[in-house]
C-alpha cells in the first residue's frame, strides 16, 4: 500500500479529476453526434417520401401566418398566379452546388388569384458577390403555373430585408413586410414554370440525403474519452512500477538509518502508550485503596 501513497498527492488527485471531466465530456459529445445522426436519418426519410409524392395545390399545404411543419418540407406543390417582378428580392451570398460559383438567388413573389403572394426562389445567378446585377432573367409574364418544393423560413437577424430588397436568408415573414404583400408561410424552391421563359436562373438541385459525418464524429469523441482513461491507467501503472526503484529499475532497500528511526518512533509511541496505561492503573489503585480505607473506618 505504501507504493500507492502517490495517488493521494495533489497532483494525482487533480489528474484523476481532469480525466473524469474529459471522459464525461467526450461521452456526451459522442451521444450528441449520434443524436444528430438519428435526426438526420428521420429528416432524410421525410424528404424521400415527399419527393416521390404527386404535386399538391399549395393552399392544401401552406397558409398565411403559419410556419412550415417538418413533415411538409420538400413536398412538391403547384400554384397559379402572376409574378410581381417589381418586388424581386435578391438573396445574397449563395453558391451553385454543381459548380461552386458565387452568386445570388432570384426570389420573385407569385400573386395568386385571391391576392395572397407566394415567394418563389426561381434559381441561381452567378455574379462577383455584389448586390448590383446588370442582368437578371425576367420571369414569365401573365398567368403562370409553377411547381416547386416547400421550404421553411429562415430565422434570426440574417432574414432582415434591406432597402434594395436584398437579404442574407429568406423568410416569408420579413419579405412580406418589406414588399407590403400578404404571403403564405414558407417559400417555394422552383422546379418548373408553365409557360417556360426563354431565359431563366439555374434551379437548385435536391438536398443531399447522405447521413453525413455524425457517426464517425461520435466514434471519434468516444475514442478520445477511452484514450484519456487508458492513458491515465498507463501513467498510474508506470508511476507504481517506478515507485521504490532506482534509476536502473532495481528495488531500493530502505536505508538502515530510516529503519532505526522508524523503530525508535514506534518504540517511543509504545512506551508513551504503556505509560498512560500504567498511570491509569495507579490512579485506579489509589482510588480503590482510599475506598477500602474509608470502609474500614466506617466499620470501626
Amino acid at each position: 500500500m505504501g507504493r500507492l501513497r502517490f495517488l493521494f498527492s495533489r497532483r494525482w488527485i487533480l489528474f484523476f479529476l481532469a480525466v473524469v471531466v474529459i471522459s464525461s465530456a467526450t461521452w456526451w459529445l459522442g451521444e450528441w453526434q449520434f443524436g444528430r445522426l438519428t435526426d438526420r436519418k428521420a429528416s432524410n426519410e421525410i424528404v424521400r417520401t415527399n419527393e416521390q409524392a404527386d404535386p399538391t395545390p399549395v393552399q392544401n399545404v401552406l397558409s398565411v401566418g403559419t410556419e412550415v411543419s417538418k413533415k411538409s418540407q420538400w413536398l412538391l406543390v403547384t400554384a397559379t398566379g402572376t409574378y410581381d417582378a417589381s418586388r424581386t428580392l435578391t438573396w445574397r451570398y449563395r453558391s451553385n452546388d454543381r459548380t461552386d460559383e458565387a452568386g445570388i438567388d432570384v426570389v420573385v413573389p407569385l400573386v395568386t388569384a385571391d391576392g395572397t403572394a407566394l415567394f418563389v426562389d426561381r434559381g441561381f445567378v452567378a455574379n462577383d458577390g455584389n448586390d448590383a446585377l446588370t442582368e437578371i432573367p425576367d420571369p414569365p409574364t401573365g398567368t403562370v403555373t409553377i411547381t416547386g418544393y416547400v421550404r421553411a423560413d429562415g430565422t434570426g437577424d440574417s432574414t432582415k430585408v434591406y432597402g434594395s430588397l436584398n437579404t442574407r436568408s429568406l423568410s416569408s415573414v420579413t419579405a412580406a413586410k418589406a414588399t407590403g404583400l400578404t404571403s403564405y408561410g414558407g417559400w417555394i424552391q422552383l422546379k418548373s414554370e408553365d409557360p417556360a421563359p426563354a431565359d431563366a436562373p439555374e434551379t437548385a438541385g435536391l438536398p443531399d440525403l447522405g447521413n453525413g459525418p455524425h457517426f464517425f464524429y461520435g466514434i471519434q469523441w468516444w475514442f478520445f474519452g477511452l484514450l484519456a482513461i487508458v492513458g491515465f491507467g498507463y501513467l498510474l501503472w508506470d508511476e507504481y512500477r517506478l515507485n521504490g526503484q532506482d534509476d536502473e529499475g532495481h528495488e531500493v532497500e530502505e536505508p538502515a538509518s530510516d529503519r532505526v528511526a522508524r523503530t525508535a518512533e514506534k518504540s517511543a509511541r509504545e512506551q508513551e502508550r504503556e505509560a498512560k496505561v500504567s498511570k491509569k492503573k495507579a490512579l485506579k489503585a489509589a482510588y480503590q485503596a482510599a475506598y477500602e480505607k474509608e470502609r474500614a473506618r466506617s466499620g470501626d
